[in-house]
């Protein structure tokens, strides 16, 4: 009976969804246009490795050959306790996508300035995932205004927050 309740408890700690990494850089850079979530063949010492927390999407991309997604650079680097069996740090992995979904990727890709991106990699249920967004470059003003609304919009909340305080404070 006590087995069994272990089994349920470690089941229960894999449900939901883990973080690893996160390409913050990629939505600063890029329009996001559509976002698709998608397997990834990973070896054993891969997954070890992202369980404990370590990789990096930073320099990744996705490219299509032959009617096959293929996620590059990725940093994930080698298990700590692996031996022989280690993995190549920078290697390229197959994404698990459907057909339509690739074909209608490699569709859109063939408009200038589309690209594919890795987002975040996570893991739901125990299962190691990326998303990955079809993504178009923003030009450098495009970039100075996200920044400049973003900063207003800061603005604008700390200045909500400290009329709100003040008017508590004069209620009081």
């Amino acid at each position: 009976m006590a087995k069994d309740n272990t089994k349920a408890k470690s089941k229960a700690k894999e449900q939901g969804r883990k973080l690893v990494a996160q390409n913050k850089k990629a939505r600063h850079d890029y329009h996001i246009i559509d976002t698709y979530e998608c397997g990834m063949v990973l070896t054993g010492t891969e997954v070890k490795s992202l369980r404990q927390g370590r990789a990096s999407l930073v320099d990744g991309f996705i490219q299509i050959d032959g009617h096959e997604a293929w996620l590059h650079n990725v940093h994930i680097p080698e298990y700590s306790q692996g031996t022989w069996t280690n993995h190549a740090a920078r290697r390229k992995r197959k994404l698990l996508l459907h057909r339509a979904e690739i074909d209608k990727l490699e569709a859109k890709l063939q408009d200038a300035g589309h690209t594919i991106v890795p987002l975040s990699l996570y893991f739901t249920n125990g299962r190691a995932k990326v998303e990955i967004a079809l993504a178009k470059g923003k030009k450098e003003y495009d970039k100075r205004q996200t920044l400049r609304e973003r900063q207003d919009r800061r603005e604008a909340d700390r200045a909500m927050s400290s009329a709100r305080r003040r008017q508590r404070a004069a209620a009081s």
